[in-house]
Parts: C-alpha cells; structure tokens; sequence
C-alpha cells in the first residue's frame, strides 16, 4: 500500500503485539524533527558568569564605573563574579577589601542576591551576585524596550513629515 501511494513503511512500535506501522514520508519526518529540535536550542537560555576585578584601593569614580557594569550584567540575566585582587602589603588587610564586596553587595540589592559570600583564596577574595530575575524575562523586557524605542522613532518621524 506505501509503495502504490509514494510514501514509506515506519514501524512504530515494534515490541507491541502485533507491530505498530504507519504510513508517511520519512524524510519529511525527519526533517520537522530536526526543525522543532533547531527551535528548542534557540529558545533556551545559557546563563553566563561575567566576572568584574577590582583592588581594595580603587577610587570612588572607579567604582562607581565598576557598580554600572555590574549592574549591566545583573539587567541581563547574567551572573556576575567579582574579585577582589590583593598586591603586596594589601594582603594583611583584607577586611579593607570584604567591607568594599559588601558595599557593592548593598548598592545592587535591588537586582541581585549574594550567591557566594566573599571567600579569601590566596590572594584574591571572590564573591558571585545572581540576577533577581531570570535570564528569559531579562531578555524579553530588552527586547519590549527597544521595540518601545523603534516605535516611538517612527511616530515621531511620521509626525514631523
């Protein structure tokens, strides 16, 4: 019956009694597969660990610049890894530089949790914040703002035409 009609045999369960067949194109089968298969690998996310280096002596100015980028990275679903570098007499004070880890902690409380509190490891001291939102919501509140912006970019050029 396959044959008259152009299409192939597939088995579909062959441990049934007695076998399930049916009849399709395979290739067309195995073409939606992998098709649904391509769409699933777009459509999920891959959380990405940023990582951002300080000193214990860094400069207001420097920090803050430091603070947006973390922020940044914390707006787009990322987690972000800081470290906290120890040179030279640096060393013997190290609550210099978990007083600062804490400070930072504070300042993006609002869209981040502490995942790992500040650790010393030799001479640097790490700390890892997570996003408070999800890395899929992160991205789909990116992608409603620009298209807020496209559109408001052409209603204004339609209005000054």
């Amino acid at each position: 019956m396959a044959e008259e009609i152009g299409l192939d045999l597939v088995e579909i369960a062959p441990e049934a009694n007695p076998p399930v067949c049916k009849i399709m194109d395979f290739g067309k089968y195995k073409y939606q597969e992998a098709q649904k298969a391509r769409e699933a690998r777009q459509n999920q996310t891959h959380i990405v660990v940023k990582e951002v280096r300080m000193t214990p002596k860094i400069e207001n100015h420097d920090y803050e610049t430091k603070r947006s980028a973390v922020e940044k990275f914390l707006k787009g679903g990322d987690k972000v890894k800081i470290t906290m570098k120890f040179r030279g007499r640096e060393q013997t004070r190290p609550e210099l530089g978990f007083k600062l880890l804490q400070r930072l902690a504070e300042d993006v409380k609002e869209i981040a949790f502490v995942e790992f509190a500040p650790k010393q490891e030799g001479r640097q001291m790490t700390m890892v914040l997570g996003p408070t939102k999800k890395k899929t919501e992160a991205v789909a509140e990116q992608k409603a703002a620009r298209a807020a912006k496209v559109k408001a970019a052409e209603e204004e050029a339609a209005a000054t035409q």
